[in-house]
């Protein structure tokens, strides 16, 4: 039997560090191409973590090529930690790959482990990944798994980018639902980190390590179904802000600013889907309550499923296309539509040279009879035409209306004069279809310059895309007017923020802004922006567009952050 030694288990709660032990033996996992095992157990849910030291026996002395069974042979080890050891292996039976966990029969949680095991394999739900073995034999204990080399971990994924809202919402419903079921089956995962979250070739995600990974690393919980449901949310945040919703960093993610608490999602990250944002929160804990204070939390699996079913569905988003098709010439003469033709290539066929001119006496006669037939015809349409006007008019003879020469062309309507206009309504502009506080828009033309629109903070900046392409209102000036000039007041000055002018159609939130047109814009870091036009631009409505906002302390509506406020907003004709 192998030697024994000592190692101590360190779990954080907010997944963070892991053991120095295992930082070197970092490597994929469970079938998915340079996908990290990182070590720390879901946020706020094992009593394992808290330091403790315990003997552990050494990892199994196995290498390549060997054979567990007659069958399983070991083929790289992509995990070494704690005493156990992780394998792609081959099942030279089936021929597949197969994953395999591996450790000493006298190891402390061997029992655990192959309990867990057998429970996770009876499950047979195919949301998870199945164990498809679990064995004692030779003093080693291993337990064999699927193997999913088309999978992609979540780790990734996340690695590259927030996710688009469909997806996220596809995520959030899918784990809910299928750790639901587990739940049901008094089976809990306790260890649900990005690296145990796989999405399929075809969009389904699959769940490795249920019971197991977490029996592997000795971890248990007091409340399993919180714990589960809390790492949901979790995965949910960082899914919408590709932020770790900790201050600590984890799995390749940031933790969220230190001495803040937790921040809801849409406050992280611009163009956030509200009902996602909340969604996370419900799942969250925050000092032992849920984040949210709008709605009850989530505290089970079953539960965030049914509240994920109450949302309004979230559709994928419309496919893009780059442009219409190339132009191809079509050959309708030929029969071909298009595509080449069927006949293989000859030599060129002679081409039929056209008929000679008419050359005769009676050739020439009938072309210059044909000409005077159609000058006479043309000649007959212009008499015709010139007395059907003159009838329409009243005759010839009547006298055309003559023009009052104090009257002007114009009643003067749209027509630069200099002068302020007046504002008569207005909407804040979000064709994302995310708000940022519609219900004060008035407050930005009402002449009290203590009371002003503002938008929400985010974290980063100052400029707002790609993750939300900018913020604003939409004016109304009460009809189609000249529009030379605007000067706006600014609740919050620094570096920097960058305002446009654009000439719209109609006073709507959701018109697309490449269906506008941009008439003036500005960049300052003072507390007042003034835009001018090139040239007065005719329009009746006028949208405010925002797309960077500067670095601003915290005050009694929000935290600090990037975020930009509008007063006494003017229009000059």
């Amino acid at each position: 039997m192998a030697e024994r030694s000592t190692a101590a288990v360190d779990v954080a709660d907010n997944g963070g560090d892991e053991p120095s032990s295992a930082k070197a033996d970092r490597a994929t996992t469970d079938g998915t191409a340079q996908a990290k095992d990182t070590e720390g157990a879901s946020p706020g849910s094992a009593e394992d973590a808290q330091e403790r030291t315990e003997v552990i026996p050494a990892t199994p002395d196995l290498h390549s090529g060997h054979k567990l069974a007659e069958r399983y042979r070991l083929e790289e080890c992509v995990t070494r930690l704690d005493g156990f050891s992780s394998w792609r292996a081959v099942d030279e039976k089936l021929r597949r790959a197969v994953g395999v966990h591996l450790l000493t029969a006298d190891h402390p949680r061997a029992r655990s482990v192959l309990a867990a095991a057998r429970s996770s394999a009876l499950l047979g739900d195919p949301r998870f990944v199945q164990v498809l073995d679990a064995v004692e034999e030779d003093d080693v204990v291993y337990v064999v798994h699927e193997w999913l080399p088309d999978a992609v971990e979540l780790t990734a994924l996340l690695a590259a980018g927030p996710m688009e809202a469909h997806d996220a919402y596809q995520l959030v419903s899918q784990l809910s639902q299928a750790m639901a079921a587990a739940h049901r089956e008094g089976l809990a995962h306790l260890r649900l980190t990005p690296g145990a979250v796989l999405r399929s070739s075809t969009g389904q995600y699959r769940i490795r390590g249920l019971a197991v990974n977490a029996a592997l690393r000795g971890i248990t919980a007091e409340r399993p179904l919180r714990t589960d449901t809390e790492a949901i949310g979790a995965l949910l945040y960082a899914a919408l802000t590709q932020r770790w919703p900790y201050e600590n960093d984890a799995y390749g993610l940031s933790g969220l600013p230190k001495g803040m608490g937790l921040i809801a999602p849409d406050q992280v990250r611009a163009g956030v889907h509200r009902g996602l944002s909340e969604l996370a929160m419900r799942a969250l804990a925050n000092d032992g309550a849920t984040a949210s204070r709008q709605e009850p939390p989530c505290t089970t699996p079953d539960e965030l499923a049914k509240a994920v079913v109450a949302m309004p569905r979230i559709l994928p988003p419309e496919p893009t296309f780059s442009g219409p098709p190339a132009y191809q010439r079509t050959t309708y003469q030929q029969g071909t539509y298009g595509r080449p033709s069927a006949i293989p290539a000859t030599a060129p066929q002679p081409v039929m040279a056209p008929p000679a001119p008419l050359q005769t006496r009676t050739g020439r006669l009938l072309k210059w009879t044909v000409s005077a037939l159609l000058i006479a015809a043309l000649g007959l349409g212009s008499w015709q035409l010139a007395e059907t006007l003159l009838d329409r008019r009243g005759g010839a003879a009547d006298p055309v209306p003559s023009q009052n020469p104090s009257e002007g062309t114009t009643d003067n309507k749209g027509q630069a004069t200099g002068e302020p206009l007046d504002i008569d309504d207005a909407v804040e502009y979000f064709p994302d279809g995310k708000a940022q506080d519609p219900a004060d828009v008035g407050l930005t033309f009402d002449g009290n310059t203590t009371t002003y629109w503002r938008s929400k903070t985010f974290i980063d900046g100052p400029q707002l895309a790609p993750f939300k392409q900018g913020v604003g209102i939409m004016y109304d000036i009460g009809a189609d007017q000249k529009v030379a000039s605007a000067a706006i007041d600014l609740k919050f000055g620094g570096d920097h923020t960058k305002i446009s002018l654009y000439a719209a159609d109609s006073l709507s939130s959701s018109t697309p802004l490449d269906g506008l047109k941009r008439i003036a814009t500005t960049e300052t870091t003072g507390s007042r922006a003034v835009l001018k036009t090139k040239s007065p631009v005719s329009t009746q409505f006028v949208l405010v567009w925002i797309t960077d906002v500067p670095r601003s302390p915290a005050d009694d509506y929000s935290g600090d952050g990037y975020k930009q406020g509008l007063t006494n907003v003017r229009f000059t004709g």
